[in-house]
């Protein structure tokens, strides 16, 4: 007999324990818990018809959805000529074009017009006046420029939209790209034809001086530099060398029509070589600012990269002279090994690509003539001319140190003047008007301290005040100072050897090649010539 209270083991009741819960029921939950979230944005949003769609499809009207949609990529540094174009089209007589600006958050991809016309899978669009860039059209002139916009146009071809997206970083975007709805394929083209025919005409590049910079997204920009004009007698160089200078750029240049009536090609390549500091900049300058008439597109560093595309913006602007400064900087590529850099290749096929009736100069300077001697001889015609710009002999010394302190109430007696250039052999250009600037501080610390304080300028500069600069240059401390001035490293007051300079155009440690002037001129191989 059982008691109440009593419970055997067999007498227990029976309950039902549930499965210990694994990691796939967690994922299976999840699962469904994002597809029932992604089920109801989408009935939402399916249900929210953006207003910048709804404005779209109304202006297009019946059959919107399915408008055929036609894009062009146009160069991202033609930007403000595609708005110059674009805001010349949208003003002709029969056109009524609505505008429309849109904004999209940041880390969320770009939209084409395509997307827009669905209306589904959209980022959040919202309707704005058209966002600007204010960006150069003139050495004192800004553009405003649209980075994106809807045009919505009614003309004599019908309703139908522009889609006008310029580079978004921040979106994933770096083109610049024209979309237009709602046309047939052929009358689209021709609208766009209409778009590149208006940039080509109002292109606001051509004829001026240009400085051609590269972003960090590697994207080409475009600047008009204050490039003062330099006179014949600021070039301090031997005759001969500057009237060859002149014979293959200005003299082609003025004689054109005869050339070309002569059957002979206008495109030509001239390289300027030698040691830092002995004025091929300064030479380029000159001859840009002698050309009339023609577009000047200057590159250097880390924008060399970009002369394919440089190589084409000349050719639509010609006549053109592309100036590619230190181009030695991209001879040799220490990534792709010890052969040619692609960039010098892309150099060399741009050169090659114009067409000989092509009014192009190709301009280029280099300290190290013997890393692109190799490439280009390889490559015979795309440089006519190569000519050395050495180290200034006395009287370029003397001629600079006038060029220089032509400003400067110098005082110094012509016995002064012959010994600061005797002293001074084997120095650069860059030196001496190092030496006059350290001059005129001489002169300045001299000055009394009322003189100091009403900031007037020096009343004098001496003779000593010119040695004294000099001796300061010279000193032994200040070899990386010379160095600096692109002075041979071993140049010290008292050469070793007449005409002796040390160059090593490399500046590789561990090596040093040293020759007299005479040799670095006559030296042989490619460059022997000089026409």
């Amino acid at each position: 007999m059982t008691r109440r209270g009593d419970l055997r083991s067999n007498d227990a009741p029976v309950t039902d324990t549930p499965s210990p819960r694994t990691p796939d029921d967690d994922r299976l939950a999840l699962a469904r818990a994002v597809t029932g979230l992604l089920e109801w944005a989408q009935e939402t949003t399916a249900e929210r018809i953006p207003p910048l769609v709804t404005k779209i499809r109304d202006h297009l009207g019946e059959g919107a959805v399915d408008a055929g949609v036609l894009s062009r990529e146009f160069a991202v540094f033609d930007r403000v000529n595609l708005q110059l174009a674009l805001d010349a089209w949208s003003a002709e007589h029969g056109r009524s074009v609505e505008v429309v600006g849109y904004t999209i958050p940041p880390h969320f991809g770009t939209v084409d017009v395509a997307q827009m016309l669905q209306g589904s899978h959209l980022p959040p669009l919202r309707v704005t006046k058209p966002p600007v860039d204010d960006l150069p059209s003139g050495p004192t002139s800004t553009t405003a420029v649209w980075r994106a916009v809807l045009l919505l146009v009614e003309d004599h071809r019908g309703r139908h939209v522009l889609h006008v997206r310029g580079p978004a970083d921040q979106h994933g975007h770096s083109g610049l790209t024209v979309e237009v709805a709602g046309l047939e394929t052929a009358h689209a083209q021709e609208l766009l034809g209409e778009l590149e025919a208006l940039r080509s005409a109002k292109n606001v590049y051509r004829g001026q001086v240009l400085e051609i910079g590269s972003t960090d997204h590697g994207s080409m920009t475009v600047r008009f530099p204050d490039l003062p004009r330099t006179e014949r007698d600021d070039v301090v160089l031997p005759e001969s060398v500057l009237a060859r200078v002149e014979r293959h750029t200005l003299a082609v240049a003025a004689r054109r029509e005869v050339l070309r009536a002569s059957g002979q090609h206008l495109k030509r390549g001239l390289l300027l070589y030698g040691p830092p500091g002995t004025g091929k900049t300064h030479t380029t300058r000159y001859v840009v600012t002698h050309l009339p008439d023609t577009t000047a597109l200057l590159l250097s560093g880390r924008s060399l990269h970009l002369i394919g595309a440089v190589a084409a913006m000349a050719r639509e602007l010609q006549p053109a002279v592309v100036v590619l400064e230190d181009v030695d900087l991209v001879a040799e590529d220490r990534s792709y090994g010890h052969g040619m850099s692609p960039v010098l290749f892309e150099l060399l096929d741009a050169m090659d690509g114009a067409a000989a009736d092509a009014d192009l100069l190709f301009l280029l300077t280099t300290n190290r003539a013997e890393a692109l001697e190799r490439a280009l001889a390889a490559r015979p015609g795309r440089v006519d001319v190569a000519l050395e710009i050495g180290l200034p002999d006395a009287d370029a010394r003397r001629r600079l140190l006038r060029l220089y302190s032509r400003a400067v109430p110098l005082t110094a007696s012509d016995e002064v003047v012959d010994e600061v250039v005797a002293r001074s052999e084997g120095v650069t250009a860059s030196f001496v008007k190092e030496l006059v600037r350290r001059a005129v501080l001489e002169a300045a610390m001299a000055q009394d301290d009322d003189a100091t304080q009403s900031g007037e300028a020096v009343r004098e500069v001496t003779g000593e005040h010119l040695r004294h600069a000099l001796d300061d240059l010279l000193d032994s401390s200040q070899a990386l100072t010379r160095a600096l001035l692109g002075v041979p490293a071993d140049q010290s007051d008292e050469p070793d050897g007449e005409g002796t300079v040390s160059y090593d155009g490399s500046y590789e440690p561990g090596v040093q090649v040293v020759q007299t002037a005479q040799q670095y001129r006559s030296s042989g191989g490619w460059f022997r010539h000089h026409p």
